[in-house]
């Protein structure tokens, strides 16, 4: 069966995988959401025949969704960010999204798009997983995060 072939290699692999993706990464919880990408795309393709094709695949599909993550733009942290220059004017417009601007910084892309779906266009999460092609479980983790990542920009604006 496809699945169990790419089951077990990537429990077997998993270690070497994370290790793999932490060189590129240098981040774990980069690495961790890299290996879950990885999983889901060779499921959700479900052509592993074999165990060998299976282990290579995971190392080769790893590899470039790595690359593809350090190809994507930079996204400046709140200390890296120039915060000083948001004007404290709370009726204007540019206010409320700049400040909206530094509480997503360092969300990824994938919750970026997750939160700007839930706040504002008030999707429903069943929807935005049918846009995204997730799992309504992983939309809901993503938006997770991204609230503990706003709440925290916030906390951190606040001292």
């Amino acid at each position: 069966m496809k699945t169990d072939n790419l089951t077990s290699s990537f429990l077997a692999l998993r270690d070497k995988l994370h290790k793999s993706a932490l060189r590129f990464l240098k981040n774990d919880e980069d690495a961790r959401d890299a290996l879950q990408d990885t999983f889901f795309n060779l499921w959700r393709n479900g052509n592993v025949e074999t165990e060998a094709e299976a282990r290579n695949k995971l190392f080769v599909v790893l590899r470039n969704i790595c690359i593809d993550r350090l190809r994507k733009p930079q996204i400046l942290s709140l200390d890296e960010s120039n915060i000083y220059r948001l004007e404290v004017n709370p009726e204007s417009f540019e206010y409320v999204r700049n400040l909206e601007s530094l509480l997503i910084a360092g969300l990824t892309y994938i919750q970026r798009q997750i939160y700007c779906y839930v706040t504002h266009d008030g999707m429903e999460y069943e929807d935005i997983a049918g846009i995204l092609d997730m799992s309504v479980e992983a939309v809901r983790m993503n938006m997770s995060r991204a609230r503990k990542k706003i709440r925290d920009n916030f906390n951190h604006l606040a001292k």
